[in-house]
């Protein structure tokens, strides 16, 4: 009997590491909003990226501010490769990131180690 607890036990314990680490997730996409002459969307860096999908309009400057409140090293950087930019991000100050989305589609950006993801979706 004490075996088969500790079998289920071991069971229920790998399934919810799996479905923590590998199940899908629920993102919402944040749009932009129009400021001016351009659109300006908002990132909290705390453990990961929140949001973690923010939506841009093709052809309007951007400017996405990161604004980081982890201190773990793997979030002093932020690398979006498809807009040529790598950028160092202070803790507990907003840092500016100006993009030219001139092309409709997806682009990730990651943290420096290139563990934590966002996406860019361009419109």
């Amino acid at each position: 009997m004490d075996k088969a607890l500790v079998v289920i036990g071991a069971v229920l314990a790998a399934v919810a590491i799996i479905w923590w680490f590998f199940g899908r997730r629920k993102t919402v996409a944040v749009m932009a909003q129009q400021q001016g002459d351009k659109q300006v969307v908002e990132i909290i860096v705390d453990g990961g990226y929140l949001p973690s999908v923010v939506e841009l309009q093709c052809g309007v400057p951007a400017e996405i501010i990161f604004i980081r409140k982890d201190r773990s090293s793997c979030f002093e950087e932020v690398v979006l490769p498809d807009f040529g930019i790598s950028t160092h991000l202070p803790i507990g100050k907003p840092h500016s990131v100006l993009v030219h989305p001139d092309t409709v589609g997806e682009f990730t950006y990651a943290c420096g180690m290139n563990m934590f993801f966002g996406k860019v979706v361009v419109k």
